[in-house]
């Protein structure tokens, strides 16, 4: 199989129970809650996305031919004699439009923990290490257990309240972004203070200004 990259860059994990942690961020292209274009912003079911996820002409992005190849590009974007075990973040975009068994597999024989960020509205191959649904307000949740549960707060029919019975170890609300970031901001430490089950995720690598 071919692998469609917007991206590869290696960074400190920015938000979620793994915030802080060292990581190569493999964004894969393609989504399946928004096609990218701004102009079909508002037809999205998926409205609110900040992130950048057309094409492969990002810094490390490209298409890989195998797995192997793009395992490979994988380790070589961690830094030589890192210690510690080496994590990567397979994100997108909507990465489990593409990541497989045989990625999960190449990926493991480089030494790597693997993480993935999904809307969770494709079923994850197995093998994967740490699984963080983002679930988005219209969108059916095909997977209902994981690692994390990172709830972008507020959206208009997708309360908290919806999820927290599902088998997740960790429940996230991260304040939305954009202009109501403070009032959202707000909003979600208040339910948190409320509902101790929830913990505040922030995006901190926009506030150190890093990719």
């Amino acid at each position: 199989m071919a692998y469609a990259v917007k991206e590869m860059f290696y960074t400190l994990q920015g938000e979620g129970r793994n915030a802080g942690r060292a990581a190569v961020f493999c964004r894969f292209s393609g989504c399946n809650l928004w096609n990218g274009r701004q102009a079909d912003r508002g037809r999205a079911v998926c409205t609110f996305c900040d992130t950048e996820f057309v094409g492969v002409d990002g810094a490390g992005g490209g298409g890989f031919g195998s797995a192997g190849e793009l395992a490979a590009a994988v380790a070589a974007t961690w830094p030589a004699g890192g210690s510690g075990t080496p994590l990567v973040v397979l994100t997108g975009g909507e990465p489990l439009l593409q990541v497989d068994a045989a990625l999960i597999a190449a990926l493991h024989e480089q030494g790597f923990e693997i993480a993935v960020e999904t809307n969770g509205t494709i079923a994850p191959p197995p093998g994967l290490d740490w699984i963080c649904v983002s679930p988005k307000a219209g969108a059916q949740l095909a997977v209902t257990a994981g690692d994390e549960l990172k709830l972008v707060f507020p959206q208009h029919g997708a309360g908290p309240s919806r999820y927290e019975t599902l088998a997740f170890t960790h429940f996230l609300l991260q304040p939305m972004d954009g202009p109501e970031r403070e009032r959202n901001t707000e909003a979600a430490v208040a339910y948190c203070l409320a509902h101790p089950r929830w913990q505040l995720s922030l995006q901190i690598h926009k506030i150190l200004c890093i990719p």
